[in-house]
């Protein structure tokens, strides 16, 4: 005879697999420090200037 078994614990047990696996992609996605996103926004604005430095006309780029 098989094992009786409560299956309110293999939903949950499956349910929190699941919050940790979207909790490790969102990690992954969004997890980055301070310096970090500060690192990236400098580097873009870094090259956006070298960029519209070499501009043939000399015009500054309209935003």
């Amino acid at each position: 005879m098989a094992d009786v078994v409560n299956l309110n614990r293999f939903r949950k047990m499956r349910q929190k697999e699941e919050r940790e696996k979207t909790a490790e992609e969102n990690r992954i996605r969004f997890g980055r420090t301070k310096a970090e996103k500060l690192s990236d926004r400098q580097d873009a604005q870094r090259r956006k200037a070298d960029l519209d430095g070499k501009r043939i006309d000399g015009n500054k780029a309209e935003e």
